[in-house]
């Protein structure tokens, strides 16, 4: 039962929610001559008032309810069609009907608003004591129009509703998704930490090739794996964070940086050739740690991507004006359509079966580059693909 009145009174609130139905009410009245006019809500055992347009001191307000069986209304609900009486007193089909007599009115004039699934919600309905000339298609077609123009915002209004609930519902999926993510990620760095310690101390102890062989396999694996742990930590703190935080250092010695992150790779991937070229005339506003983050997302899949003999070309170069860092190799050309989603989260381009990842890598990098104001871009042709990182120098 309260769920029901809860609902009517949605309905009230859905028909104050239309600006034009006042201007409705209002036009009703004036072009038929009636002093009362109103929007009601009929259900099987209720008759409620939505909007009320009174001049004659009716006495109903939004919310008021007549006794169902006492309105002509409830006759409508049930055959769906529009009432029209110019003279109670001439009428013969309603002369002695007891909704004239017992509301004193001689001229009614009552169009049923159906939805658009069908639903009868209820009546754009007008009244007065004296005669009113109605009955003709002029104001029959005049109150069709305007119960249709009532139905269609009603539906709009529950659309309107639905979307709003199904975003919400998506919104709090999302956050509870990211949350997940973020809270698996660092859940998993402790048993991670844990294996590579162990991998560092199992090569210290144990110089066998078939060991150390598998000690380079565990090593790679947990390289690869905090890698990912960070792009989904960085993921979801970015995406419920509103973006990738950075803490500058003024003169960042990216040199190093780089060359740090040249020497963990490699020491992974010893047999893989990677060239450095860097000129580095100018100090660098930057953060180290995330500028660290994105060369090794670019140069991991530099390597990943490129077959095993291929050079891997990087260029470091900061002048007055800005920091640019290019990461190149030989291998299989992206495609415009990859090219145009690459900086997307969960987006890869082709990709072999070895070849594994969450697709989150270049999404990360990118909006490290944005947080810094600068941008990450790429090129690709058939013979090589290179990606460009650009900063403007702070002066």
């Amino acid at each position: 039962m309260q769920s029901f009145q809860k609902n009517l009174l949605a309905d009230i609130d859905s028909i104050s929610q239309i600006p034009a139905v006042a201007h409705i009410l209002e036009i009703v009245c004036k072009t038929t001559g009636m002093g009362f006019s109103a929007v009601a809500r009929v259900t099987t055992d209720k008759w409620l008032a939505c909007a009320v347009h009174d001049e004659i001191n009716f006495g109903l307000v939004p919310g008021g309810e007549l006794k169902l069986e006492t309105t002509i209304c409830n006759e409508i609900r049930q055959h769906h069609e529009a009432v029209a009486i110019d003279h109670v007193a001439e009428d013969e089909n309603f002369v002695n009907h007891h909704t004239p007599l017992m509301y004193g009115f001689q001229s009614y004039i009552s169009m049923p608003i159906i939805l658009k699934d069908g639903t009868f919600f209820g009546t754009l309905c007008a009244i007065d004591p004296k005669p009113a000339k109605v009955n003709n298609p002029t104001t029959v077609g005049m109150f069709k129009m305007f119960a249709d123009l009532i139905a269609f915002h009603l539906d709009a209004l529950e659309q309107l509703s639905i979307s709003n609930k199904n975003l919400q519902i998506e919104k709090e999926t999302s956050e509870l998704r990211e949350q997940f993510i973020a809270i698996l990620g660092h859940d998993l760095r402790n048993p991670l930490n844990a294996v590579a310690n162990s991998a560092q101390l199992l090569a210290r102890i144990n110089l066998e090739d078939r060991t150390q062989k598998l000690v380079k396999i565990i090593k790679d694996s947990s390289f690869r794996m905090n890698g990912l742990i960070e792009n989904m930590l960085d993921f979801a703190s970015g995406r419920l964070g509103g973006g990738i935080a950075i803490a500058r250092t003024p003169d960042e010695d990216l040199e190093h940086v780089l060359f740090q992150v040249v020497e963990e790779i490699q020491a992974i991937s010893p047999d893989r050739k990677i060239t450095m070229n860097f000129d580095m005339l100018h100090p660098v506003s930057a953060d180290g740690k995330r500028i660290a983050q994105l060369f090794s997302n670019l140069l991991g899949n530099a390597l990943n991507y490129s077959p095993p003999g291929a050079v891997i070309d990087i260029t470091a170069i900061s002048n007055t004006e800005e920091f640019t860092l290019c990461v190149a190799n030989p291998g299989k050309q992206i495609s415009e359509s990859t090219i145009e989603r690459l900086f997307q989260p969960f987006s890869r381009g082709e990709v072999e079966p070895n070849q594994k990842g969450l697709g989150l890598g270049l999404y990360i990098s990118s909006e490290i580059a944005k947080a810094h104001g600068g941008s990450l871009a790429v090129s690709s042709t058939a013979e090589q693909t290179c990606f460009t990182l650009s900063l403007p120098v702070i002066k």
